[in-house]
């Protein structure tokens, strides 16, 4: 395998793994059994351990001394912690983006924000590819890659959770295409006080639907 198709190899194993994992296909704590992986994938192992490294860094995927890779856990607590880091980081590099973003960054929304409504949902892939790229562009003019890096990756840490919300038979009242046209047009008239308080009460809605998942429920549906 040449270094070319070597890198395409893992990046395609990357991306179904991802994609499993965010919607819960593996369970939290559930270990990653590269043999079993070999056979579901119909690829060589190479690729699954550099996948999974990469899984790793990201916070998805949890590095076992001696005993391979388990799917990270879940928790109230964990998802308590991201919402708040995601509430204070967001809000912070939000009000930066609409100080320094110009133009081409509006307009850029605005197509984003028009792909997005027009996506179908029910294709989670290609859905959650639009659904991040207008989320990370919204805050994508803060200049600070550093600030970039953590929300991106505390973004991809949410969407386990968002997609345990989805479950709820009430988040289909929710008018999610409604809220971020909201927070776009408060953004594109330099509003950064709406803005921000239209970005962290959609990040909020996530989390009412994940506490009446438990309690209609009565379990603990984190691990």
């Amino acid at each position: 395998m040449n270094t070319q198709n070597g890198k395409t190899a893992i990046n395609r194993v990357y991306h179904q793994l991802r994609i499993k994992i965010l919607q819960c296909e593996f369970s939290p704590g559930e270990k990653l059994k590269i043999e079993s992986l070999k056979v579901l994938l119909d690829i060589g192992a190479s690729p699954i351990r550099e996948a999974l490294s990469l899984l790793t860094s990201d916070g998805l995927v949890n590095r076992i001394d001696q005993r391979g890779f388990r799917v990270a856990l879940m928790s109230k607590e964990n998802f308590n912690e991201i919402l708040q880091l995601r509430c204070k980081l967001d809000d912070l590099a939000l009000r930066k983006s609409i100080e320094f973003g110009d133009s081409k960054w509006e307009e850029n929304l605005v197509i984003l924000h028009h792909r997005l409504s027009r996506a179908d949902i029910a294709d989670f892939a290609s859905w959650e590819a639009m659904h991040k790229a207008y989320h990370m562009a919204l805050i994508g003019e803060c200049n600070s890659p550093i600030l970039l890096g953590y929300s991106n990756q505390l973004y991809d840490q949410n969407i386990r959770y968002r997609f345990l919300a989805e479950r709820t038979a009430d988040y289909k009242s929710r008018n999610v295409s409604d809220e971020h046209a909201k927070i776009l047009n408060a953004t594109i008239e330099r509003d950064a006080e709406l803005a921000s308080e239209l970005l962290i009460s959609h990040y909020h809605s996530t989390s009412n639907f994940l506490v009446s998942l438990l309690e209609k429920n009565n379990l603990n549906v984190w691990n």
